[in-house]
């Protein structure tokens, strides 16, 4: 049987600083993603949280506080994304809407322009809350993006903005249901949950995230898609679903903790049959330096790894290694946990 090979990343931040050293070095839109790009390429699907708006209008958000704004020129960061092979972007973040309405506006047409689905953000609440449906090769794949943080993004009847919601609410998951529901009416392969949730730098997520993470697993989602630390947390197997609880930060600017190290992650590869069965997930580390991401060296791998091994055995997660890649085998994996497990 055929099988295609997805890549999810964590938070790609093409703004501030990435921006003004792209346009002011006129680096080729491809620079930004260092010598991660041919691995990129070779990828039958990449899909990404876009953590900034594509435009070169409007103004910083002031209507609550909100200390910072990343805004990136579409005139490279939209051949970035093409180039690189991005698949689908989530917009359900806090940045969306930095430079307020005419901004996300500009980000809307500048994705349509370039074909790249995106979901998670929309000119009303409805529109946020629609699923993304994307064909990869013979694969049907549909998403659904959403977030808790900053709740004055969120969209309503007559504003645009993200698809927000609050996971700590257990007695109200209606919006959710019906955004699954909506995904599933594609008869897709593989539905794919995307989520901007919890606070940053946070190494573990707490057990309502877990009791969430697994009612989407027992709501039909394949696959479980999580970023908004900034640092990467384990990998938990649901009922042979994997769970990425964050998968970190990816490219950025952003000023890197020494200890929880946000500079560091992996490029998450998902292999996945063409009837929509996940077989394994390869973790590949990477590391962010001078506003690109390349692949980690040895000793930056090392760490990685053995981070990624503690945090997931809490979740009784098992990786093997290949090269410098941990990979985690869905169908034996799952025979080791049923998902009983509890977070630290």
């Amino acid at each position: 049987m055929d099988r295609l090979h997805l890549g999810f990343t964590g938070d790609v931040m093409l703004g501030r600083n990435v921006d003004d050293r792209q346009r002011a070095e006129r680096r080729p839109p491809e620079a930004v993603w260092g010598s991660t790009y041919d691995r990129l390429r070779a990828l039958d699907g990449l899909f990404v949280n876009l953590e900034c708006c594509l435009s070169t209008r409007g103004s910083p958000w002031a209507v609550t506080y909100h200390p910072y704004h990343f805004r990136a020129d579409p005139n490279w960061a939209l051949p970035a994304l093409t180039r690189a092979g991005v698949s689908w972007v989530t917009l359900a973040n806090n940045h969306v809407l930095d430079f307020g309405a005419d901004a996300l506006d500009d980000t809307f047409d500048a994705l349509d322009d370039a074909h790249i689905p995106f979901c998670g953000a929309g000119v009303d609440e409805d529109d946020a809350w629609q699923p993304a449906v994307v064909d990869v090769g013979e694969l049907t794949v549909a998403l659904v993006g959403f977030t808790d943080n900053t709740p004055e993004f969120a969209a309503t009847d007559d504003s645009p903005g993200t698809a927000y919601f609050d996971v700590a609410r257990e007695d109200d998951r209606s919006r959710v249901e019906r955004a699954l529901a909506a995904a599933h009416e594609s008869d897709p392969d593989l539905v794919v949950a995307s989520l901007h949730w919890g606070p940053n730098m946070v190494e573990r997520p707490p057990k309502s995230f877990q009791r969430f993470a697994h009612w989407l697993v027992e709501s039909g989602v394949d696959l479980v898609h999580g970023h908004s630390a900034h640092v990467f947390q384990g990998v938990e197997l649901y009922r042979g679903v994997p769970i990425l609880y964050d998968t970190g930060d990816f490219v950025d600017d952003y000023a890197v903790d020494p200890d929880l190290r946000n500079d560091r992650s992996f490029l998450f590869e998902v292999v996945v049959t063409t009837a929509g069965d996940v077989e394994s997930v390869r973790l590949s580390p990477t590391e962010i330096a001078n506003c690109s991401v390349d692949p980690a060296p040895a000793h930056v791998a090392e760490w990685s790894r053995d981070r990624m091994v503690d945090l997931s055995a809490a979740f009784g997660t098992q990786f093997g290694r290949d090269g410098e890649s941990l990979v985690l085998d869905v169908e034996s994996g799952e025979q080791r946990n049923d998902g009983s497990s509890a977070t630290a």
